[in-house]
C-alpha cells in the first residue's frame, strides 16, 4: 500500500508541470527506457572475435529465408552480390588446389542464390529488384561465362521503367538507341529518355539536350529546346552525370545566335562546378584557363596545377602532359621543379597514347632527364610516336637513328612560348647549353 501511495504521488508530480515551469524549477524527466540490446553479458576475452564474412553472410541468409518481407530479401540479395563483387581473399599458404576450387564454387553458388532471389522478387513486381537484376545481367553478373546479356536485361529495364524508375527508364533508352537486347528504335529511345527526364534524371536530360542541339535520334535541330534540357540536367548534375555543366560552359564560351549569349565568367563557373564533381575534361580546361589567363581567369599556377591534377588523377592524358610542363620549370612556393616527376607524368601520358608525350619520353630517355639514359629505349619511344603521327619523332629517327642525343634545339617542342625562360629562372639544368635554354620552347 505504501508503495502504491508513493507511485500515485510521483504521478501527480509529473501531471503538474505548468505551475513549476513558471517558477523556474526544472521538470524531472521520466526514466530512460532500457537499451534495446543489452550487451552487458558480453565480456572481452582471449577468444573474443568477430564473425567471419562467410558466417555473417550465412546468418543474413537464414534471416532472409525466414522473413517474408520482400525488402529484407532484396537487401540481402544486394549485400550478397556486393560481397561477391569484392576480390576473393588470397588463399592461405596451407590451402590446397581442392580448397581453392571449393571456395570458388561456393562464391559462384552464392551469386546464383542471390540472382534467384532477385528473380523471384522481380517476378512479383519489385521494381528495385527488376532494375538491380537488369544491371547485373548488363554487367555480366550471374550470366553464362560472365558475358553481358542484354536480352535478359532490357525487358527488366522496361518493367522497372513502367514503375517510373528513373535509372531503369534511362537505361532502357540507351538499349533502344544502340539496339542492345532489342531492335534499334530512336523514337522509343526518346520516349524512355523523356520518361526519365520527367523524373529529373540528369543523364537522360543531357542526352535529350544533345539530341536537340545536333538533330539526333530522329529529332530536328532545336537549339532552344536543347539548351533547356541541358540547363535542367545541370541543375541536377551528379558525379556520374556532370556532362551538362561542361556542355553549357562550352556554349557560353562561344555563344549560340539568339539562344545563348557569350559569358566567359559564367562559363568558368560552370567548369568549376563540373571539376568539383570530378569531371576530367572540365578540370583540364580550367587548368588551361588559369595557366594562360583565359576566360577571365587570372594566371594562377596553384589553381592551374590543382585542376590539372584533378584531371590527371583520372588518366586524362593531356592533363598528365600539362603536369610534365609544370614540373620541368616548377613554380616558386607552389610546385618544386622535378625532372623525375616530369618524366613520370610524360610517361603516363604516353602510355595513354598521346603522341607528343611519346616523343617527349623518347627525348627524356635519350638525354637522361629524370630517367636513366637509354638510347635503345629512346628509339623505341620515337618509333611509337612516329607511328602515332608525330613528325618530329620521324625526323629524329631519320637524322640520328636513335644513336646520339640532341645537342641543338630546344628540350621539347611545347606549346607555351615563355616556358623556357621560366626554366632558366628556375635554374634547372637539363643537360642543355645556355644557348639551348634561351631558345623559345613551346610546351605541349
Amino acid at each position: 500500500m505504501q508503495q502504491q501511495q508513493q507511485q500515485q504521488q510521483q504521478q501527480q508530480q509529473f501531471q503538474q508541470p505548468d505551475s513549476r515551469r513558471t517558477s523556474g524549477v526544472p521538470i524531472p524527466s521520466p526514466p530512460s527506457p532500457p537499451p534495446l540490446f543489452d550487451h552487458s553479458h558480453l565480456r572481452p576475452g582471449k577468444s573474443a572475435q568477430l564473425l567471419s564474412a562467410d558466417k555473417t553472410l550465412e546468418m543474413y541468409r537464414q534471416n532472409a529465408k525466414k522473413s517474408s518481407d520482400p525488402e529484407i530479401q532484396f537487401q540481402f540479395a544486394v549485400l550478397m552480390l556486393d560481397a561477391m563483387r569484392q576480390p576473393a581473399a588470397p588463399p592461405s599458404p596451407h590451402a590446397t588446389q581442392y580448397d581453392i576450387e571449393k571456395a570458388n564454387e561456393q562464391r559462384e553458388a552464392q551469386t546464383k542464390d542471390a540472382i534467384r532471389m532477385l528473380q523471384r522478387l522481380a517476378d512479383r513486381g519489385h521494381h528495385e529488384a527488376q532494375y538491380f537484376l537488369a544491371d547485373c545481367y548488363a554487367n555480366g553478373i550471374g550470366t553464362n561465362r560472365g558475358r553481358q546479356d542484354f536480352d535478359k536485361a532490357y525487358p527488366l529495364f522496361v518493367q522497372a521503367a513502367k514503375h517510373r524508375h528513373a535509372d531503369a527508364a534511362y537505361r532502357a533508352g540507351i538499349c533502344c538507341e544502340n539496339g542492345w537486347g532489342c531492335r534499334r528504335d530512336s523514337a522509343k529511345a526518346v520516349q524512355f529518355y523523356k520518361t526519365a527526364g520527367s523524373l529529373q534524371h540528369p543523364g537522360a536530360m543531357y542526352r535529350l539536350g544533345i539530341a536537340d542541339l545536333n538533330g539526333e535520334l530522329g529529332l530536328p535541330k532545336r537549339p532552344k529546346e536543347g539548351v533547356k534540357w541541358l540547363k535542367r540536367s545541370s541543375e541536377h548534375a551528379t558525379a556520374e552525370f556532370p556532362h551538362a555543366l561542361h556542355e553549357l560552359a562550352l556554349l557560353h564560351e562561344t555563344g549560340v545566335d539568339n539562344v545563348v549569349f557569350v559569358d566567359t565568367d559564367y562559363s568558368a563557373e560552370l567548369l568549376a562546378q563540373a571539376a568539383e564533381l570530378g569531371y576530367a575534361p572540365s578540370a583540364y580546361r580550367l587548368g588551361q584557363c588559369y595557366e594562360y589567363g583565359r576566360m577571365g581567369c587570372p594566371m594562377d599556377p596553384a589553381l592551374s596545377i590543382h585542376y590539372y591534377n584533378i584531371a590527371a588523377q583520372q588518366d586524362h592524358r593531356d592533363a598528365c602532359f600539362a603536369l610534365t610542363a609544370w614540373y620541368l620549370v616548377g613554380s616558386p612556393g607552389v610546385l618544386p621543379q622535378s625532372d623525375t616527376e616530369a618524366y613520370l607524368w610524360a610517361k603516363k601520358a604516353a602510355e595513354q597514347g598521346l603522341s607528343k608525350a611519346m616523343y617527349a619520353v623518347g627525348y627524356f630517355t635519350e638525354v637522361g632527364i629524370g630517367s636513366i639514359q637509354d638510347p635503345t629505349e629512346a628509339q623505341s619511344w620515337y618509333k611509337k610516336a612516329a607511328e602515332a603521327g608525330d613528325k618530329r619523332a620521324s625526323s629524329r629517327l631519320k637524322s640520328s637513328h636513335g644513336q646520339a642525343p640532341l645537342t641543338n634545339g630546344p628540350l621539347i617542342e611545347l606549346e607555351r612560348g615563355d616556358l623556357m625562360s621560366a626554366a632558366g629562372q628556375a635554374g634547372g639544368n637539363h643537360g642543355l647549353s645556355k644557348k639551348d635554354k634561351d631558345k623559345d620552347c613551346i610546351i605541349m
